[in-house]
């Protein structure tokens, strides 16, 4: 392996908004840098990705294994249910002693699980917590790393521009750091939705916001209500996958996840509507952009009086 990072071959398995971000930098400073994602697979997915990487210098490889034979350090950032599948299909082509860096927004019994099959392989498993979203600080959002290998690649994954900190050589505590914060944080996008949608349709909204603001006047809830929609809209399927695996993490603590499980279905409720069109085509310029909450929660109420009396016809038909 190269001994300067600015020098080694990077491979990003996940090509979506992170790992085009993180492609962007990387190539900004002349690291060799390649990418693999399933939806390069697929016909109407495949030609932007293609695009990009084109316009930005990223090989693309055929697979997982592919990409790996090369790499000193690979970068995972798949939805949370493809973690551990993604380690173990790069781990048959994994070159000894490379990095692999796990950012995915999984259980610490996931992270564990994919820990094994890297290190049984050769490679060097660090596991990554991104604690914030990414698009505002880029490769510079703040990322806890853990395992026995996070204080050695902390510094270097710095000099490549990260704000990496090894945060435990112990496997699964900066996972659960991150999973313990999104029953907070996702679990807000999600109550938010289902507070001011329903506000809407009883005419109350103004006066729910104005409540909040009293209660907690360092927050400015028209734009937080409208960054919370447009993500979970833009990004429901995978912030779902990932209050999953939180669900998961509050049931090896040994409790029930009554909150990460209802908020997981609150996601992937607006990210069914998503998929079906219900907020436009994603390929639109205005796909998930509106600056006011209340277009999208007018959608979501029109969408529920339909289905409503959908269900009604039904029941009458029986």
């Amino acid at each position: 392996m190269n001994s300067h990072p600015a020098h080694w071959h990077i491979g990003l398995v996940g090509y979506g908004e992170v790992g085009r971000i993180l492609a962007e930098d990387l190539r900004a400073q002349g690291c060799t840098v390649s990418a693999y994602d399933r939806k390069l697979d697929a016909a109407d997915t495949a030609p932007a990705l293609r695009v990009h990487a084109l316009d930005n210098g990223v090989a693309l490889a055929d697979d997982p294994a592919d990409l790996a034979r090369d790499a000193d350090l690979i970068v995972s950032a798949v939805t949370a249910s493809q973690a551990v599948a993604v380690a173990e299909a790069c781990a048959t082509g994994l070159k000894p002693g490379a990095f692999f860096l796990d950012v995915n927004s999984a259980s610490p019994g996931a992270k564990r699980r994919a820990a094994a099959t890297v290190d049984a392989a050769g490679g060097r498993y660090v596991e990554g917590a991104v604690m914030t979203s990414v698009p505002p600080y880029r490769i510079k959002v703040p990322l806890l790393l853990g395992g026995a290998a996070a204080a050695e690649l902390a510094p270097l994954l710095n000099r490549l521009g990260f704000a990496a900190t090894a945060h435990s050589e112990r496997l699964g505590v900066a996972s659960a750091t991150k999973m313990c914060r999104s029953v907070m944080i996702k679990g807000l996008e999600a109550m938010v939705i289902e507070s001011f949608t329903a506000a809407r349709h009883y005419g109350v909204e103004d006066a729910v916001i104005a409540s909040l603001q009293e209660t907690f006047p360092g927050i400015d809830w028209e734009k937080q209500a409208a960054y919370f929609f447009q993500r979970v809209i833009e990004h429901g399927r995978r912030r779902s996958e990932e209050v999953r695996e939180v669900a998961e993490t509050v049931r090896e603590a040994g409790l029930m996840p009554w909150s990460a499980a209802g908020t997981a279905e609150r996601q992937a409720w607006v990210a069914d509507l998503a998929d079906a069109g219900l907020f436009g085509e994603r390929s639109s310029p205005g796909f998930a952009r509106s600056p006011d909450w209340r277009q999208e929660a007018d959608r979501l109420l029109t969408k529920a009086v339909t289905d409503r009396i959908l269900s009604q016809a039904n029941s009458c038909k029986d």
